[in-house]
């Protein structure tokens, strides 16, 4: 019979465990393999000074906070019969983009639905149902991750064009947007932050990425310059989380790279001042704390509005049979 060493302990990551684990591969990735990212680790503070830092009182907030984020949903799976005696295959999908304004009070400003046909097949034509038209989406090949990677693009499109119609129909106003994941193909927004719940890969030095640790609520490190196939400048703020759990309620924020030092601090204060007081609760989402409560009203108002799966999955069914 083996009993544990009286120094071993345990903590538990709040995360639902159905979604993975919070960090995922962040901590566990420095036993593993380093990133190859380029970093500027002297942006905000030289790399031997880093410590946890707490926002500045002076950082005034925006009168405005955006929080722009879409969901996806496959609604059948496709076969496109043409003129190859092989039938390509593609994917029925709906998805969806909201905005929610948060200004004295939170409301969903703007909401699209959109579906589609996603496919490699060239003579694909749109696909109506009675109770849903999917227009035909050209994918670059048919693998299935090229036809989520079709169907991902259409829907960060979607993202973009809701925020940009909001600025349009508001042009004097002094908002901050949070984008919901990475800001790739996004940083030509202006006062934009992405927002990325969870940590796939391995990106600061084991010297700095003890600092994360050490993180108390509302505190966050300092901004960082990372390169792999596209430049950011980033950094980590902790939401919420139990005592004792390694990067528990941590989230990534990233902005422009072409944003100048003193604006990326801005930008980096604003987080640490405007996101902990809106980070979930456990009984309420599984995901808290960093599914922030604005993300996760959203996302299931955005999911209601895709409609029903079965009723457009029969549908489809009787569209292809008739």
């Amino acid at each position: 019979m083996t009993t544990a060493s009286p120094t071993l302990s345990f903590s538990v990551d709040p995360w639902d465990p159905g979604y993975g684990m919070a960090f995922g591969e962040e901590m566990a990735g420095q036993a593993l393999q380093e990133s190859s990212a380029e970093l500027n680790l002297d942006l905000e503070l030289p790399r031997d000074k880093w410590r946890p830092l707490s926002h500045a009182t002076k950082t005034e907030p925006p009168e405005t906070v955006l929080f722009l984020d879409g969901v996806r949903r496959i609604d059948a799976r496709i076969w496109v019969h043409g003129t190859d005696p092989q039938p390509a295959p593609g994917i029925a999908a709906s998805y969806a983009a909201g905005l929610v304004c948060i200004n004295g009070s939170a409301r969903i400003s703007e909401v699209a639905v959109q579906r589609g046909l996603f496919t490699a097949a060239p003579e694909a034509t749109a696909l109506a149902s009675r109770h849903g038209d999917y227009p035909a989406v050209r994918a670059a090949g048919p693998g299935l991750d090229q036809l989520s990677l079709a169907l991902q693009q259409r829907l960060s499109d979607a993202e973009v064009q809701l925020a940009l119609l909001f600025r349009k129909e508001n042009p004097d106003a002094n908002d901050l947007l949070f984008v919901d994941g990475p800001l790739r193909g996004r940083t030509h927004l202006d006062r934009t932050i992405g927002f990325i719940k969870t940590h796939h890969t391995t990106y600061l030095p084991s010297e700095q990425a003890a600092v994360v640790g050490m993180l108390e609520p509302g505190q966050r490190t300092p901004a960082f310059t990372m390169g792999t196939s596209w430049r950011r400048n980033s950094w980590y703020l902790k939401l919420a989380g139990p005592p004792g759990a390694p990067w528990s309620g941590v989230v990534r924020l990233e902005c422009s790279a072409e944003l100048p030092a003193p604006e990326v601090t801005r930008l980096a204060d604003l987080s640490a001042r405007l996101l902990p007081p809106l980070a979930s609760a456990p009984h309420k989402d599984p995901r808290a704390p960093q599914n922030l409560v604005p993300i996760g009203g959203l996302e299931r108002e955005l999911r209601r509005r895709l409609g029903d799966q079965q009723l457009l999955y029969r549908s489809l069914r009787a569209a292809a049979a008739g």
